[in-house]
């Protein structure tokens, strides 16, 4: 590994600040390396698949020694070296031809590998197509179909929808254009009939989206394969061990946002509060007087001959009741 050197001034330290460890990481980088014996078909493919990445890829063409289910040293020093945790490694064999193997590491360590052999009979770059093309660094659509991608259970295929997820991720945004989705990859996996039967295909098509006049208000949209077109067979894999997976997995501080106490959201999204007060005293209440509540001089006339009259009645009956008894 890389030894730990002290920054010698501002711009190296700050270099060494980037790499650290950060509560929203910055977007993964891929680096794509060949093996000693690699051919042109799984070359093509590692070309498509760099530009189809772009920005965030780099791309070796010297050759490598490397076996990375044998020793996988050299790509932790590859990804140490140039802060890159996915890799794509090509290579080509007797016993295993065009082979494409997918690493992804975690603090510069291997986390998990997924192999996976191309087909060469049905392989199509990108250049075979002769259609518009995306933007550089504008993220796909995925779509995954087939049973085999939802197992319950962890396998190949589970592991390789978690790749290819990470692969086309991209960098993250809270917003979409509707203008930036031009594009879609579609990762196709086989239906197998019996227990015994091989591993199925995995098949990769790309197609451009385009959106026409429909004489309504939603255009109509129509798809064009542009290429690449892959199929590939499951080879090797290797998972990561349980404490290392819990490592990775495991949330920072500071990304959950904390409830608020009485503060809920209805299910029209309006925010509502509860507030708690103390007994009050409503007696000494200093209400404000308004000329509407105020009587008027005759209706207060009247009030007052109605109580005298009220009076001089309770008088006489009072004399009455006197002259009786004497």
């Amino acid at each position: 590994m890389l030894r730990q050197v002290k920054p010698k001034n501002a711009r190296s330290k700050r270099a060494l600040e980037k790499r650290e460890s950060k509560v929203n990481e910055n977007p993964k980088t891929c680096l794509f390396l060949r093996g000693t014996t690699c051919s042109q078909v799984v070359q093509d493919a590692m070309t498509d698949l760099h530009t189809m990445r772009q920005p965030l890829a780099k791309k070796f063409t010297k050759k490598n020694p490397i076996h990375p289910f044998d020793d996988a040293s050299s790509l932790e020093f590859f990804s140490e070296k140039n802060d890159t945790s996915l890799l794509c490694f090509g290579s080509s064999s007797k016993k295993r031809p065009h082979a494409l193997t997918l690493v992804r590491t975690f603090g510069y360590k291997v986390f998990d590998m997924l192999e996976l052999i191309l087909d060469p009979t049905t392989f199509r770059t990108l250049g075979q197509f002769k259609t518009k093309k995306f933007a550089v660094g504008l993220r796909p659509m995925l779509l995954f179909a087939g049973t085999a991608f939802e197992s319950p259970v962890d396998n190949e295929f589970t592991l390789a929808k978690s790749m290819f997820v990470d692969f086309f991720k991209g960098e993250t945004s809270d917003k979409i254009d509707v203008e930036g989705l031009q594009y879609i990859v579609s990762l196709t996996a086989e239906e197998t009939t019996g227990e015994g039967d091989a591993k199925p295909k995995i098949h990769l098509r790309t197609y451009l989206i385009r959106t026409k006049r429909s004489g309504q208000r939603l255009p109509r949209v129509e798809v064009e394969e542009m290429g690449p077109r892959m199929d590939f067979a499951v080879g090797r894999i290797q998972v990561p061990d349980e404490a290392t997976r819990k490592l990775a997995m495991k949330k920072p501080r500071g990304l959950e946002e904390r409830t608020k106490k009485n503060v809920t959201t209805d299910s029209m999204g309006d925010k509502l509060g509860r507030v708690h007060l103390g007994r009050q005293d409503l007696s000494q209440l200093q209400t404000r007087k308004m000329k509407g509540l105020k009587r008027s001089r005759d209706v207060q006339a009247d009030d007052n001959a109605d109580d005298d009259g009220a009076v001089e009645e309770v008088v006489a009956e009072e004399v009455t009741k006197k002259i009786r008894k004497a």
